[in-house]
């Protein structure tokens, strides 16, 4: 397992004015956790870009080293981040402490390999349903990512977290039977199906009563009806 290197900084004042004016400085307001009360504290932005770059967060073990020199080095993990919604720049960072001799449990992503058969046969859709499954391990053991191949899926086919095969000293702790990766029909004809189904379903448009124009003879008739009156009166 790689260790990668963050400095970090006792940070005094909490708020949101601080936070501002921390960032405004190129700092990124941080929490640590774990080893008792939590510690407020400020990393630089840029540091943080280098460790997470490339890697998912929760999977890189870092060495917190404090600025000034003082106190002890640290092993902790990226527990959580926060992100401003227009920048996307990162806001905060919350870390966790941890012991290379205790269990932790983090989230680890899933990758498909493999080009499905379903794809390139049948025109299907690959769809990965689980991005990332949680697990159980000792921080040295913490995998990357958790591959999945998916070669040999079909139109319908679907693999679970039971198909997952972690590394040793790793235990997943989904449920087997969660979804992870399927092949679905193609798109013209999962669109094409609710269209047929409501058109059945659709009620009838009401019908439309309007007046009904005479025939010819009727009218004939009618014209013909007042002088038979005339003429039997004379």
């Amino acid at each position: 397992m790689e260790f990668r290197e963050l400095t970090i900084k006792k940070r005094e004042g909490t708020g949101k004015e601080v936070a501002k004016r921390l960032r405004r400085q190129g700092l990124v307001p941080a929490v640590l956790y774990g080893g008792g009360a939590p510690q407020t504290l400020t990393v630089d932005y840029r540091d943080v870009i280098k460790v997470i770059q490339g890697r998912e967060g929760s999977t890189t073990l870092l060495t917190l080293k404090f600025e000034d020199g003082g106190g002890s080095a640290r092993t902790a993990i990226i527990r959580d981040m926060q992100f401003d919604p227009v920048s996307e720049k990162v806001i905060h960072v919350d870390l966790q402490e941890v012991r290379m001799d205790r269990a932790i449990t983090v989230g680890v992503p899933v990758f498909a390999t493999g080009e499905a058969e379903g794809v390139k046969e049948q025109a299907g859709i690959l769809e990965t349903i689980l991005r990332e499954v949680q697990v159980s391990c000792l921080p040295g053991l913490i995998p990357e990512r958790i591959t999945v191949d998916v070669s040999a899926l079909m139109i319908g086919d679907v693999l679970t977290v039971a198909n997952l095969a972690p590394p040793e000293g790793v235990k997943i702790l989904n449920d087997p039977g969660q979804a992870v990766v399927t092949v679905s029909p193609p798109m013209a004809e999962e669109v094409a199906a609710p269209a047929a189904v409501a058109a059945e379903v659709a009620p009838a448009e009401p019908e439309v009563l309007t007046e009904r124009k005479p025939k010819p003879e009727e009218v004939e008739a009618a014209e013909a009806k007042p002088e038979s009156k005339k003429e039997a009166k004379k």
